[in-house]
C-alpha cells in the first residue's frame, strides 16, 4: 500500500541524516519543510520534500493544505495495564490529604494492586486496550508500558501478559517495563529483603524467561525503595538480560540519579527534585532524563526544572507517566502544551522531546521519532493551523485531523 501527503503546510521534525537524539541548544531547533509532500509505502516513509520536487503518484492522496505533518507522539513512560481507578484519593488530596498520606494508610499503589489482584487477565485488557486506543487517538504511535500493580508473581506476570497481548494486537511500538520493585505489598513492609528477594529470585527469572519485558525499572524514593535496594535490583535484572530504566527524585534527591547512571539506565524519570549535582552527574552519559509534567500538575509538585537542565547541555524527553493515581491522563498533546506553559520549554524544544527524545528513551530512535526515510509511517496531520506554536497554544482544543501508524490512518 502507498500514500502520498501534499500541499504540506510545514513537515515537522526532518532528520535527513540519523540522529539518535538532540540534547541542549540543539534542542531548540526543529528542523521542518514548508510546502511539502511525503511518500509512504506498506508502514515506511519512503520520500519527502518540497512539493515542487512532488514525484508523479496514482495512488491514494492525501491534500493537507493548511496543514501541519509531524511524527507521532513517542509516550517513554506509562501505566496504562491497571484495574478500575483512584478516583476517591483525588477527592482525598483535593480534601488536604498527601500524596504520602494516602499511600501511608494502603492506598497510592497499594490500592491499584488490589483492585488488579481482584480483576481478571481479560478484563484488565479489556479496560487497558481502551486506554490504548484512546492515546492512539491522540497521536502516540509508540508507548512504554510498565508493570508494578501486582507485586506478587502471579499478578506482575498478569500485568506483563496482558501488555503483550496488547502488542500483538495494536499496529504501534508497546515496550514493556517489568516494574515489581514499585511498592513495598502490605505483607512486606516490614520485611524488605524477603520482597526483594522474591524480585530478584523469582519474578525476575521468569520474566526474562517468558519475554515478557525488555526493561526493569525501581521506584527509587524515601519511603519506597533505597538506593541500595535499587541498586541490588538493577543488578539482578542486568544479569538477566533487562535494561535498567528507574523512577527518580520526584519528591525527594537520595542519590538514585547517580545509581542509574552506574547500571548505565536508558533513562531517569521524573526528576521533580534536582539538585546541581544531579544535573552534573547527567553529563557525558547515555541515560535520558525524562519529565512527566502532567504528573506535576496533578498533584502540583514542582515541575522538573527543564531549562536548568537544557543549559548544562542535557537532552531531555517527555511522557504522560499515565497511572490511575498521580496522571489519569495518557494526554501527549496536554504534556507538550503543559511543558511549554509551566517549564518554560520551546515548542521546538517540546517537540523534540516527545519524539525524537521520547523515542531513544524506549530504544526506538532507529525507527520512530522523526521524519527520515526508512522510519515507521507514524504521523500526525493536524488541522489547519497557522503555525505548529499553535499545538501548545491552544492547549484546550484538539487540533488533531488524523493520525497515520504504520503507514493506515487510525482516525
Amino acid at each position: 500500500m502507498q500514500m502520498l501527503i501534499t500541499n504540506i503546510k510545514e513537515l515537522l521534525q526532518v532528520r535527513e541524516n540519523h540522529v539518535d537524539k538532540v540534547s541542549g541548544a540543539e534542542m531548540a531547533v526543529l528542523p521542518t519543510i514548508k510546502n511539502a509532500f511525503l511518500l509512504i509505502k506498506n508502514d515506511t516513509i519512503r520520500a519527502f520534500g518540497k512539493m515542487e520536487d512532488c514525484p508523479q503518484y496514482d495512488g491514494e492522496i492525501i491534500d493537507a493544505t493548511g496543514k501541519m505533518v509531524l511524527p507521532s507522539w513517542c509516550d517513554s513512560h506509562t501505566h496504562i495495564v491497571y484495574a478500575g481507578n483512584r478516583e476517591q484519593e483525588f477527592v482525598d488530596r483535593i480534601n488536604g490529604l498527601t500524596y504520602e498520606e494516602i499511600a501511608n494508610r494502603g492506598g497510592g499503589i497499594l490500592n491499584s494492586a488490589k483492585k488488579l489482584h481482584e480483576t481478571s487477565e481479560e478484563e484488565i485488557f479489556e479496560q487497558s486496550k481502551a486506554r490504548l486506543e484512546e492515546v492512539m487517538l491522540l497521536g502516540t504511535g509508540a508507548v512504554e508500558i510498565k508493570s508494578g500493580y501486582g507485586l506478587s508473581v502471579e499478578d506482575e506476570l498478569k500485568m506483563l501478559r496482558v501488555i503483550r497481548k496488547l502488542k500483538a494486537n495494536y499496529p504501534m511500538a508497546i515496550k514493556a517495563t517489568f516494574l515489581g520493585a514499585h511498592a513495598f505489598p502490605t505483607e512486606f513492609k516490614q520485611n524488605h529483603k524477603g520482597y526483594i528477594d522474591l524480585i530478584i529470585d523469582e519474578m525476575i527469572p521468569l520474566v526474562a524467561r517468558e519475554n515478557l519485558a525488555e526493561y526493569i525499572d525501581v521506584f527509587c524514593e524515601t519511603g519506597y525503595f533505597s538506593v541500595a535496594e535499587t541498586e541490588r535490583i538493577l543488578e539482578a535484572g542486568k544479569q538477566h538480560g533487562l535494561i535498567p530504566k528507574i523512577h527518580v527524585n520526584q519528591f525527594n534527591a537520595i542519590g538514585g540519579i547517580q545509581a542509574g547512571i552506574k547500571y548505565n539506565a536508558l533513562s531517569v524519570d521524573h526528576l521533580e527534585v534536582m539538585n546541581p549535582e544531579d544535573i552534573e552527574a547527567l553529563k557525558n552519559t547515555d541515560t535520558m532524563p525524562v519529565a512527566l509534567p502532567s504528573c506535576s500538575y496533578f498533584l502540583s509538585i514542582p515541575y522538573t526544572p527543564a531549562r536548568d537542565m537544557l543549559n548544562a547541555g542535557l537532552p531531555l524527553a517527555l511522557a504522560t507517566d499515565f497511572n490511575p493515581g498521580s496522571t489519569p491522563s495518557g494526554n501527549m498533546n496536554f504534556v507538550v502544551a503543559t511543558a511549554c506553559i509551566k517549564m518554560r520549554l520551546t515548542p521546538e524544544e517540546a517537540i523534540n522531546a516527545a519524539t525524537i527524545n521520547g523515542a531513544y528513551a524506549m530504544g526506538l530512535s532507529q525507527t520512530h521519532g522523526s521524519i527520515t526515510v526508512g522510519k515507521k509511517a507514524n504521523l500526525i496531520v493536524t488541522k489547519q493551523i497557522p503555525s505548529f506554536y499553535q499545538l501548545p497554544y491552544a492547549f484546550g482544543s484538539n487540533l488533531i485531523d488524523s493520525v497515520i501508524l504504520d503507514g493506515q490512518i487510525i482516525g
